[in-house]
């Protein structure tokens, strides 16, 4: 493995669900500690300040930390647990999944279930099973069990996934949470390679994105920036049953350049600036417009008086799934994209941003 895959293994096979990110957040903190000066936000986010030639403007990198999750809702008398979830889960992705529950105690393991298809009648064998009808089990007959093992309500539940190099020409990886450990390790690997940027740096490692991007709100109210590039996964639309008109991306096409989400539209200035690098330095780049989501961008832009706000994405097969896929050739492109972008951003460029006088 070369640095960027054990990167990638480090921070995908992490635990770190909403709301429950302490174990991302000690591998981040690993990396980011040699990079910069290390602060955090009240309820959790990672903030790196790295030092240009200049104190001004403060340029905002953000990647949320936190992947979907579930949490402990209830215990059962005969032993299953009921589940809620940490973020947004399709229901068909659910049944037979293998999951850890965290502890005080330790990991607990289980599975996903739901009633044999076995004892299903046919109209039931018809139907997609909802998440509120499965439950986990892990193998306890009483609630008692379950109990002694340190279950509790409330407990994070995490899906099982290792970091795997696939087996196909151009290096493609499969791993749980690449949304949105890809966008992170795309951040620390920026706040590594850069230096000499004309501005002062800050990378925001957020935490619950993906219930609301809540440490997209804290982080931006401790950095105040001047700009910011929220760095995160995009929905690949290359598989069957996706139409060209739902999702354009290409696994293997260039960096994704959201033109449009269902809360934030970028600053357009700023959106040509990053296409206008992309071209100069003959990086494919491709443009998405996503009615069915949002990032942290979405916080970002509206904070204080607002902030001109760009979001670049790699783009992600089976998202919100329990294993995503990339290629690596659009990490790659992305950072070359992010870095070049962050040494044009000095005080004479970020101010032309929201010249509306012309």
């Amino acid at each position: 493995m070369d640095n960027t895959e054990k990167l990638l293994k480090a921070l995908t096979e992490a635990p770190g669900p909403s709301g429950y990110e302490q174990g991302i957040r000690s591998v981040v903190r690993q990396y980011l500690k040699e990079c910069g000066e290390v602060s955090y936000d009240k309820i959790g986010s990672i903030i790196c300040h790295k030092a240009g030639t200049r104190t001004a403007p403060k340029v905002m990198i953000a990647a949320h930390m936190d992947e979907i999750g579930f949490m402990v809702k209830l215990i059962t008398k005969d032993g299953f647990i009921h589940f809620t979830g940490l973020g947004g889960w399709p229901s068909q992705v659910l049944p037979a999944q293998l999951v850890e529950v965290h502890t005080n105690k330790g990991i607990v393991k289980g599975v996903i279930a739901s009633k044999p298809p076995h004892l299903m009648t046919a109209e039931e064998r018809k139907k997609l099973v909802e998440a509120k009808d499965l439950i986990i089990d892990i193998g306890a007959t009483t609630d008692e069990e379950v109990k002694a093992t340190g279950i509790r309500v409330g407990d994070p539940i995490v899906p099982v996934g290792s970091f795997n190099i696939l087996n196909v020409k151009e290096k493609t990886y499969m791993a749980k949470a690449m949304d949105n450990r890809v966008g992170v390790g795309l951040a620390i690997a920026t706040m590594q390679s850069i230096k000499g940027n004309p501005n002062s740096l800050y990378a925001a490692m957020t935490v619950q994105e993906e219930v609301g991007c809540r440490g997209a709100k804290t982080s931006v109210e401790m950095i105040q920036p001047d700009v910011a590039i929220v760095l995160d996964v995009d929905i690949a639309g290359d598989i069957p049953g996706i139409k060209p008109s739902e999702s354009s991306l290409k696994m293997g096409g260039g960096p994704s350049i959201m033109a449009y989400d269902a809360r934030t539209i970028p600053n357009t200035a700023l959106r040509d600036l990053v296409i206008d690098t992309a071209d100069e330095l003959k990086i494919p780049v491709q443009l998405s417009a996503m009615e069915g989501g949002a990032n942290d961008g979405s916080m970002i832009h509206l904070s204080r008086i607002g902030v001109p706000t760009i979001a670049i994405g790699v783009a992600t097969r089976h998202i919100h799934s329990h294993n995503s896929i990339i290629r690596r050739s659009d990490f790659d492109d992305s950072l070359k994209l992010i870095t070049a972008v962050i040494k044009k951003l000095n005080r004479k460029t970020v101010d032309s941003l929201t010249d509306f006088s012309k």
